[in-house]
Protein backbone atom coordinates (compact mmCIF):
# COMPACT_ATOMS: atom_id res chain seq x y z
CA UNK A 1 0.00 0.00 0.00
CA UNK A 2 1.37 3.42 -0.98
CA UNK A 3 1.82 6.04 1.70
CA UNK A 4 -0.63 8.95 1.42
CA UNK A 5 0.75 12.16 0.00
CA UNK A 6 1.21 14.84 2.64
CA UNK A 7 0.42 18.47 1.89
CA UNK A 8 3.70 20.34 2.36
CA UNK A 9 2.61 23.90 1.76
CA UNK A 10 3.86 26.40 4.30
CA UNK A 11 1.41 29.18 3.55
CA UNK A 12 -1.23 30.32 1.08
CA UNK A 13 -0.62 30.47 -2.65
CA UNK A 14 -1.50 33.69 -4.43
CA UNK A 15 -2.83 33.51 -7.98
CA UNK A 16 -0.72 36.35 -9.36
CA UNK A 17 1.05 36.58 -12.70
CA UNK A 18 4.57 38.03 -12.55
CA UNK A 19 7.09 37.88 -15.36
CA UNK A 20 10.18 35.82 -14.53
CA UNK A 21 13.35 34.62 -16.22
CA UNK A 22 14.70 31.12 -15.64
CA UNK A 23 18.17 29.85 -16.53
CA UNK A 24 19.65 26.37 -16.25
CA UNK A 25 22.13 24.03 -17.89
CA UNK A 26 20.45 21.21 -19.77
CA UNK A 27 22.03 17.94 -18.57
CA UNK A 28 21.53 16.00 -21.81
CA UNK A 29 22.68 18.62 -24.34
CA UNK A 30 24.99 20.72 -22.15
CA UNK A 31 23.17 23.80 -23.48
CA UNK A 32 22.67 26.85 -21.23
CA UNK A 33 18.93 27.55 -21.41
CA UNK A 34 17.40 30.99 -20.81
CA UNK A 35 13.60 31.34 -20.97
CA UNK A 36 11.10 33.99 -20.03
CA UNK A 37 7.97 32.93 -18.19
CA UNK A 38 5.19 33.96 -15.86
CA UNK A 39 4.09 32.77 -12.46
CA UNK A 40 0.81 30.90 -12.21
CA UNK A 41 0.81 31.14 -8.43
CA UNK A 42 3.24 32.22 -5.74
CA UNK A 43 3.86 30.63 -2.34
CA UNK A 44 6.11 31.61 0.56
CA UNK A 45 8.85 29.21 -0.57
CA UNK A 46 8.38 28.92 -4.31
CA UNK A 47 6.12 29.27 -7.29
CA UNK A 48 4.34 27.44 -10.06
CA UNK A 49 5.79 28.94 -13.23
CA UNK A 50 4.67 28.79 -16.86
CA UNK A 51 7.75 28.23 -19.05
CA UNK A 52 7.74 27.46 -22.78
CA UNK A 53 10.61 25.03 -22.21
CA UNK A 54 10.76 22.95 -19.05
CA UNK A 55 13.82 21.91 -17.05
CA UNK A 56 14.13 18.36 -15.70
CA UNK A 57 12.61 17.41 -12.34
CA UNK A 58 15.28 17.67 -9.67
CA UNK A 59 17.36 20.18 -11.59
CA UNK A 60 18.43 23.57 -10.26
CA UNK A 61 17.13 26.73 -11.88
CA UNK A 62 18.47 30.26 -11.51
CA UNK A 63 15.27 32.31 -11.14
CA UNK A 64 15.14 36.07 -11.65
CA UNK A 65 12.00 37.89 -10.49
CA UNK A 66 11.37 41.65 -10.53
CA UNK A 67 9.79 43.05 -7.35
CA UNK A 68 7.10 45.74 -7.18
CA UNK A 69 9.71 48.53 -7.26
CA UNK A 70 11.45 47.15 -10.35
CA UNK A 71 14.41 45.63 -8.49
CA UNK A 72 15.33 42.03 -9.27
CA UNK A 73 15.44 39.14 -6.86
CA UNK A 74 17.80 36.40 -8.00
CA UNK A 75 17.56 33.01 -6.36
CA UNK A 76 18.11 29.32 -6.99
CA UNK A 77 15.19 26.90 -7.00
CA UNK A 78 14.78 23.16 -7.41
CA UNK A 79 12.24 21.74 -9.85
CA UNK A 80 9.83 19.63 -7.78
CA UNK A 81 7.40 18.57 -10.48
CA UNK A 82 6.27 19.39 -14.01
CA UNK A 83 2.91 19.72 -15.70
CA UNK A 84 3.55 18.99 -19.36
CA UNK A 85 0.35 20.53 -20.70
CA UNK A 86 1.13 21.58 -24.30
CA UNK A 87 -0.96 24.72 -23.90
CA UNK A 88 0.60 25.78 -20.60
CA UNK A 89 3.68 23.83 -19.48
CA UNK A 90 4.33 24.46 -15.77
CA UNK A 91 7.23 23.87 -13.40
CA UNK A 92 6.77 23.79 -9.61
CA UNK A 93 9.84 25.47 -8.14
CA UNK A 94 10.97 25.41 -4.51
CA UNK A 95 13.51 27.98 -3.37
CA UNK A 96 16.84 26.74 -2.07
CA UNK A 97 17.82 30.12 -0.64
CA UNK A 98 16.73 33.74 -0.30
CA UNK A 99 13.40 32.78 1.31
CA UNK A 100 13.26 35.87 3.55
CA UNK A 101 13.87 38.13 0.56
CA UNK A 102 11.35 36.13 -1.50
CA UNK A 103 8.69 36.52 1.17
CA UNK A 104 9.28 40.26 1.55
CA UNK A 105 9.82 41.21 -2.09
CA UNK A 106 7.63 38.74 -4.00
CA UNK A 107 5.21 36.68 -1.88
CA UNK A 108 3.79 39.40 0.41
CA UNK A 109 3.31 41.90 -2.46
CA UNK A 110 1.62 39.10 -4.44
CA UNK A 111 -0.90 38.70 -1.59
CA UNK A 112 -1.62 42.43 -1.67
CA UNK A 113 -1.98 42.35 -5.46
CA UNK A 114 -4.39 39.40 -5.26
CA UNK A 115 -6.53 41.10 -2.58
CA UNK A 116 -6.69 44.30 -4.64
CA UNK A 117 -7.78 42.30 -7.70
CA UNK A 118 -10.47 40.55 -5.62
CA UNK A 119 -11.73 43.92 -4.37
CA UNK A 120 -11.84 45.30 -7.92
CA UNK A 121 -13.75 42.19 -9.04
CA UNK A 122 -16.15 42.62 -6.11
CA UNK A 123 -17.02 46.10 -7.38
CA UNK A 124 -18.34 44.54 -10.59
CA UNK A 125 -20.54 42.08 -8.71
CA UNK A 126 -22.52 44.78 -6.90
Amino acid sequence: MAAPLMEQRSGPRYMVHINVRAEWDDESSGEHVVVEGETENIGPQGALVHLERLPDVGSRVHLIVPDAEGRQLETVAEVLRLERNPVQPLAALQLLGETDEWRGLVWEPAGIKEREADEDYGDYEN
